[in-house]
């Protein structure tokens, strides 16, 4: 694809099937966008309310409250220790950071980015916007010597795997083979389920047994959309190698891209607590205990999905089968199509959605196993 070229937006290609989910007539179910339902907390919502007088331009380090919550949050949730003001920096969500990084790295034509087989579309999308290539590879042996940019998501979306630390280390061993940037797209840590990670902490690129006593090239990235229920608030931030996050710090000066000041506030408070996060995800927790084994009694295989928002499934059949069977139940999923070329025979369907609408997904689905 030449730069600039853009494809069309993939979920346009679903309106046929939204309107087929809409007619069931005991009313749709949408499990397609892994957008949060619930409410944001309350002292989220108060710490944003109390820093509304906001006259001044905000920084875009964001302030030094900010970024101590970031720096102790670390410490406290993923084991990460050590870093300091020059290693954080706060971004307007997580998906303009992955479109935005290829441009705020300097790459274009004759670079390559590489991303997961089974992969959030905007990783593709940030290369397409400079210019530069984009591989499809979870095999560090298969990254090129013009790979400039590697993107791990653990956990993944739309297949929820985890990476081991074996698994981390290997690949960051390769990406400074090859002087690339490794990034660590974190954003459902929070959200284990199955094996180790049902109770174990979700390892991160930055634990001190991948990095050891350097993050050369090494960032994460991690959102607060998910864990605390802030997908409208655009709240999100990167952590790491201070090099790497000093060039995306002025380049996004100079591009006046700076997170308002009230949401810093907001982002404070969620970051300090943690209890809230515990309450969400056993929400998360109590849907997909329905969802799942209600999918697998109506033919579905649940692959990997050991943790994150989603249950990456098949019927062992082209996923636009499944997607059009699902809207007849008045389901609505998402394709395994628009996560790749890797997966057609995919479908992936959401926890976000109310308790009442998950387990009336629950019912058509058992009620479809035993027609």
């Amino acid at each position: 694809m030449a730069r600039g070229e853009l494809p069309d937006y993939p979920w346009d290609l679903m309106a046929p099937f939204r309107e087929r989910a809409a007619a069931h007539p005991e009313g749709v179910v949408d499990l397609s966008i892994g957008s949060p339902v619930d409410p944001t907390p309350a002292l989220v919502r108060e710490a944003l309310a109390n820093a509304t007088d906001a006259h001044a331009y905000p920084q875009t380090t964001g302030t030094d409250e900010l970024r101590g919550a970031i720096i102790d949050w670390f410490a406290r949730r993923r084991g990460v220790t050590g870093l300091t003001e020059a290693n954080v920096l706060p971004t307007v969500g997580s998906k303009e950071l992955v479109a935005l990084l290829p441009f705020l790295l300097g790459l274009g034509e004759g670079d390559v980015v590489v991303h997961p087989r089974a992969a959030y579309p905007s990783y593709e999308m940030g290369a397409v916007l400079v210019g530069a290539t984009s591989m499809a590879s979870d095999d560090p042996a298969e990254w090129p010597a013009a790979t400039k940019l590697v993107w791990l998501n653990s956990p993944g979306n739309p297949d929820g795997r985890v990476l081991t630390i074996d698994e981390l280390r290997a690949a960051r061993e390769r990406a400074l083979e090859l002087d690339a940037i490794i990034v660590g797209d974190e954003c459902y840590a929070e959200l284990g389920w199955d094996g180790e990670w049902a109770d174990a902490p979700i390892p991160s690129l930055l634990d001190p047994r991948v990095v050891g006593d350097s993050r050369r090239n090494t960032i994460v990235a991690y959102s607060l959309s998910k864990q605390s229920n802030m997908a409208g608030y655009r709240t999100a931030f990167i952590a790491g190698c201070r090099t790497v996050i000093g060039r995306i710090t002025t380049v996004r000066k100079h591009a006046g891209l700076m997170l308002p000041q009230p949401l810093q506030a907001a982002m404070i408070a969620a970051l300090r607590d943690d209890e809230h996060v515990a309450e969400q995800k056993a929400r998360y927790r109590a849907r997909r205990e329905l969802l799942k084994p209600a999918l697998e009694a109506a033919g579905f295989r649940v692959d990997r999905s050991e943790a994150g928002l989603y249950l990456w499934a098949t019927e062992g059949r082209d996923g636009w089968d499944s997607i059009g069977r699902l809207a007849d139940l008045g389901i609505v999923a998402g394709p395994g199509h628009f996560y790749g070329v890797h997966h057609p025979e995919h479908v992936r369907l959401s926890l976000t959605a109310t308790d009442e609408r998950i387990a009336a997904a629950a019912e058509r689905l058992r009620a479809a196993a035993a027609a």
